[in-house]
């Protein structure tokens, strides 16, 4: 069974830089597209980032592109997501998804595992 777990969420203030981990577990990713979503209480989950296991391809929304990179460590099976420049918008809870396959998805129903989420808060 496939397990992510979030981490590295808290408040900031606008401009800063954060860091957001997730800790996968239970299979082998070779083959997947593991992913960063956000969702903001009462909004539809959107589509941050995402990156092939194998390869490293990488696909961003607009909204994050050029001050996010999403990254992942196979030695340690985690992803990660160093958001830089954040401002109040990217307010939001992040989770982490994974799908068994290397389509670059961007829409929440296409992956099969989900972590719990890590809020992320930034003050003006």
């Amino acid at each position: 069974q496939v397990q992510l777990v979030e981490s590295g969420g808290g408040l900031v203030q606008a401009g800063d830089s954060l860091r957001l981990s997730c800790a996968a577990s239970g299979r082998p990713f070779s083959g997947y597209t593991l992913a960063w979503f956000r969702q903001v209480l009462g909004k539809e989950r959107e589509f941050v980032a995402a990156i092939r296991w194998n390869g490293g391809s990488t696909f961003y929304a607009d909204s994050v592109k050029g001050r996010f990179t999403i990254s992942r460590d196979k030695a340690k099976n985690a992803l990660n997501l160093q958001m830089n420049s954040l401002t109040p918008e990217d307010t939001a809870v992040y989770y982490c998804a994974a799908m068994g396959t290397i389509r670059m998805a961007t829409t929440p129903n296409d992956y099969d595992y989900w972590g719990r989420g890590t809020q992320v808060t930034v003050s003006s």
